[in-house]
C-alpha cells in the first residue's frame, strides 16, 4: 500500500524533532514542580518555563510578562472574552465578532449572551474580509471588546488586523485576535498592530498539543481580566494549576523553530498552494477556490467541487490522503460550514467543501498525487450525481 500524504496541517501538525528533544529531559530528568521555590528541581523547572516564555515573546515581539500559558487557544479565547466582559461589566455589555469565527469564539459569546451580555455578528463580504470600517460601525458606547479571527481556519483568509485594531482603538474599545492559525507561519506582532488581547496553540507550529499562550496587552492600555477559576495561583493568578513544563518548553522551540523557518516557508508553501490550484483548475470543471480572491495565509486551500459530497470525497481517498472538510472541532457535524455559508456559498457549495493545508514536509511530488487523486475521484463521484446530470442538460447553473 502506498503511504497516505498528509495535507491536514492546519488542524494539527507534527512535533518537530527539535521541539521533541527539548521537550524530553523534562518528562524524567528534570521533572521538577516549577512552583517548588525550596529545591534545585523546581529551580531548574522555572527556569525552563521562563526561557519558553522569553522564547515565545520573542517570536510575538512583546514582553514575557505579556504572555500566560494555557491548554491551547480554546482556553486562551474563552479566557480572554469573558474574562474582559466580567472584569470590564461596569462599563457596559456589548461584544462585536464575525459571523465566520472558530467555534470557540462562537460558544463564549453565546455563553455571554445567555448572561445578559449582546453581541453583535458581523457578516464577511463574499470573499470572507471584515473591513475596519464594517468594525466602526458595529462599536457602540457600551461595547467592551471586538473579537476577530485574524486568519480563517477554514479558508486560510487573512483579515486587515491593522484597519480592525485602529478602528476599535479610535473607540477606547479591546481587541481580540484568534492567532491560532497565524503565529508561526507568518509575522505575528500584536502590540506593532494594536492588538490588545491574542491567543494561540503550539500543535499549530510544528509544538505538542494541549498548551498554548494567550497574549495581554500590559500598557496602552493595560488590560485586566477576571480569571474563570481559582487554584493555586499560578500564572499571575489567570490560571490555577501546576504547569505542564516539559509542553511549555516545546512551545518555545517551537517558537524558534518558527522564527528561523518561517519566512522561507511561506513562500515554499505559497507556491506549492499556487501550483496545486492552477493545476485543479485545469483538470477539472466546476471547481471553486473559496476565499481566493483575498490575502490567505500560504499553505491553505479551500476547495469546493461542484456537484460532490465532501464526505464521500474524503472517504473515497482516506486510505492515500489525510485532508478534512474543514475545523477539526467540528468534524462531528454534518452541517455545512457556517464559515462558507456566511461567506454566501450554497449549502450544496459548501457541503462539497475540501480543506487542503501543507506543512513544512509536504513535497511538490505529493502535492501532484493529490491533484491525481482528485482528478480520478471528483467524475467518478459526480457520474452517480443526478445534480451533475441536471447541470450538464443545462437545467442547474
Amino acid at each position: 500500500m502506498e503511504p497516505r500524504i498528509y495535507l491536514d496541517h492546519a488542524s494539527t501538525t507534527p512535533v518537530a524533532e527539535t521541539v521533541l528533544a527539548a521537550m524530553l529531559p523534562y518528562f524524567r530528568e528534570q521533572f521538577g514542580n516549577a512552583h517548588s521555590r525550596s529545591h534545585a528541581m523546581g529551580w531548574g523547572a522555572a527556569a525552563a518555563v521562563e526561557t519558553a516564555r522569553a522564547q515565545l515573546a520573542d517570536l510575538l515581539s512583546c514582553l514575557p510578562e505579556e504572555l500566560t500559558f494555557t491548554s491551547g487557544s480554546t482556553e486562551g479565547i474563552y479566557l480572554a472574552i469573558k474574562g474582559v466582559a466580567r472584569r470590564y461589566r461596569f462599563k457596559g455589555a456589548h461584544i462585536v465578532t464575525t459571523a465566520t469565527e472558530h467555534s470557540a469564539v462562537l460558544a463564549a459569546c453565546a455563553d455571554l449572551e445567555r448572561d445578559g451580555y449582546d453581541v453583535t455578528y458581523l457578516s464577511p463580504s463574499t470573499d470572507g474580509l471584515i473591513g475596519g470600517a464594517q468594525v466602526r460601525e458595529a462599536l457602540r458606547a457600551d461595547t467592551l471588546l471586538c473579537a476577530v479571527l485574524w486568519a480563517n481556519n477554514e479558508t486560510g483568509v487573512l483579515q486587515d488586523m491593522s484597519s480592525i485594531a485602529a478602528a476599535c482603538r479610535e473607540r477606547g474599545v479591546l481587541c481580540f485576535a484568534d492567532a491560532t492559525q497565524v503565529v508561526g507561519k507568518l509575522t505575528c506582532h500584536p502590540r506593532a498592530v494594536g492588538i490588545d488581547l491574542l491567543a494561540l496553540s503550539a500543535h499549530k507550529f510544528y509544538g505538542p498539543k494541549g498548551v498554548g499562550a494567550l497574549y495581554t496587552s500590559n500598557h496602552s492600555p493595560r488590560v485586566a481580566l477576571t480569571p474563570p477559576t481559582g487554584g493555586g495561583g499560578q500564572e499571575g493568578g489567570l490560571r490555577g494549576g501546576t504547569l505542564n513544563v516539559p509542553a511549555i518548553v516545546g512551545l518555545g522551540a517551537a517558537a524558534v523553530l518558527a522564527k528561523a523557518e518561517m519566512e522561507h516557508q511561506a513562500v515554499r508553501l505559497s507556491g506549492l498552494r499556487d501550483g496545486f490550484e492552477r493545476d485543479l483548475r485545469s483538470a477539472l470543471p466546476e471547481v471553486l477556490f473559496n476565499g481566493a480572491g483575498a490575502p490567505r495565509l500560504p499553505h491553505i486551500s479551500n476547495v469546493s467541487f461542484r456537484f460532490t459530497e465532501a464526505e464521500a470525497l474524503l472517504s473515497s481517498l482516506h486510505r492515500r490522503l489525510a485532508v478534512s472538510t474543514g475545523s477539526a472541532c467540528a468534524s462531528v457535524s454534518l452541517e455545512p460550514s457556517h464559515v462558507l455559508l456566511g461567506m454566501g456559498l450554497s449549502p450544496e457549495d459548501a457541503r462539497a467543501a475540501v480543506r487542503i493545508s501543507l506543512g513544512r514536509e509536504t513535497t511538490t511530488r505529493e502535492v501532484d498525487t493529490a491533484v491525481d487523486l482528485f482528478t480520478q475521484a471528483v467524475p467518478r463521484l459526480r457520474g452517480e450525481s443526478p445534480l451533475w446530470e441536471l447541470y450538464r442538460a443545462g437545467v442547474l447553473a
